[in-house]
């Protein structure tokens, strides 16, 4: 076997498979070499990496984006997940930038490798889209905004840092340090970022093992997950694919949560009746401070993700609205309002990931745009909505 003591690694033995986990960091040149010379070494007859089917999909596929249904996307409250997934991506990006290396590149090269020496290649950690959720799920709902706005002000970081500190990443895993840039304290998030994900790709490992015959793995996966990777190896699993269906699945939400805003509405249409009640004007002076601060703060979310100006507009009128009918949320509205105004081309998909790496790119994308609407609208009619509601709230018991 090809010599491994300068990199981070891990050996086991598991009935007749020897396994040599290889740590690496994602954006390391290093570790590109590193794995070159573990494949072509003639060592192994099988490859696994830490992707999914979909990370690997995007990564091998020119079109990336392109065929996303924005539309969609809108409409079944995705654009959330793929805001989040583009200002991941464009963490790792930036980062990589910096030393003219494709991110992922050492993930890309073993499967390229191992296509060219006809090694079975194993696609071993979870969807990305389910550990986003489950990270979501985790975390209680006054930390959840805290998230949001540190993805959405990671795109204005242009920090740099040394290739020293680069190579340090190997100690951690991307995603766990991306969100440690995103949130004061990433504890509560380090359960679904790592340690299911540890489990979820032993499971993967094992039940690959159990079904084949296999007598050298490689394993390449970032550096963090090594410790914990090997544990669950060890430690084996009888039921192996049972637990990843197990891992897969995403807890429900809160069962609380979801009549919150009808409760808001209620409060609010209560303060209104009690106004009109005392009087008339000032009635109408609350129905007017709730459409100045929901819609203006709305409109001003929108303003600033550089939608169109009829889209400004449409997002004041309608946040007052939609924050009344939970059914239907602001951003749905406003970023409808911008696609039909500025249709996305096909180069606005085809560049989606190099144009995420910054906010003026994000403002200048009419995809990336989209979705900056639907975020930065919603955020606003929201602060605008629980705002208006202490306005109201403070104007009636003046009255009263």
């Amino acid at each position: 076997m090809s010599n491994l003591q300068n990199e981070p690694h891990k050996i086991i033995q598991l009935a007749e498979c020897k396994i040599t986990l290889l740590g690496t960091a994602h954006v390391s040149r290093q570790s590109v070499e590193a794995v070159k010379e573990q494949i072509v070494s003639g060592d192994y007859d099988a490859v696994a990496i830490e992707l999914c089917d979909s990370r690997y999909a995007s990564m091998n596929d020119a079109k990336g984006y392109a065929e996303m249904d924005l539309f969609a996307v809108i409409k079944q409250g995705k654009a959330s997940m793929v805001a989040a997934s583009l200002a991941l991506g464009a963490y790792q990006q930036r980062i990589a930038e910096q030393f003219d290396i494709q991110p992922g590149a050492e993930m890309k090269i073993a499967s390229e490798l191992a296509q060219a020496q006809a090694l079975p290649l194993l696609l071993i950690d979870r969807d990305v889209g389910i550990t986003l959720k489950k990270v979501y799920r985790s975390i209680p709902w006054w930390r959840k905004m805290t998230v949001v706005s540190g993805l959405i002000a990671s795109l204005f970081s242009r920090e740099k840092v040394s290739e020293e500190e680069i190579e340090q990443l190997k100690q951690g895993d991307i995603l766990e340090n991306a969100f440690s840039q995103f949130s004061e304290s990433a504890d509560d998030l380090l359960q679904p970022l790592i340690a299911e994900r540890d489990e979820y790709m032993a499971a993967k490992i094992l039940s690959a093992i159990q079904s084949n015959t296999y007598q050298h793995l490689l394993v390449v996966v970032g550096a963090g997950h090594l410790a914990g990777l090997l544990a669950h190896l060890q430690q084996g699993l009888s039921a192996p694919m049972s637990r990843v269906q197990e891992l897969q699945q995403i807890p429900p939400s809160n069962r609380i949560l979801p009549y919150v805003p009808w409760l808001i509405v209620l409060l609010v249409m209560i303060g209104f009746a009690f106004g009109f009640n005392k009087s008339s004007e000032l009635g109408w002076s609350l129905v007017l401070d709730w459409i100045l601060i929901n819609g203006g703060l709305s409109a001003a979310g929108t303003l600033l993700a550089g939608g169109h100006f009829l889209t400004v507009v449409v997002a004041f009128f309608a946040a007052p609205l939609t924050s009344l009918n939970p059914a239907i949320g602001a951003g749905v509205v406003t970023a409808s309002a911008e696609i039909y105004l500025r249709k996305p081309m096909v180069q606005d998909f085809q560049q989606l990931r190099n144009d995420s790496t910054s906010f003026s790119g994000w403002r200048g994308n009419r995809v990336a745009r989209v979705i900056l609407v639907f975020l930065l609208s919603t955020v606003g009619s929201a602060l605008g909505t629980y705002i208006a509601g202490f306005q109201i709230l403070d104007s009636l018991s003046t009255a009263y």
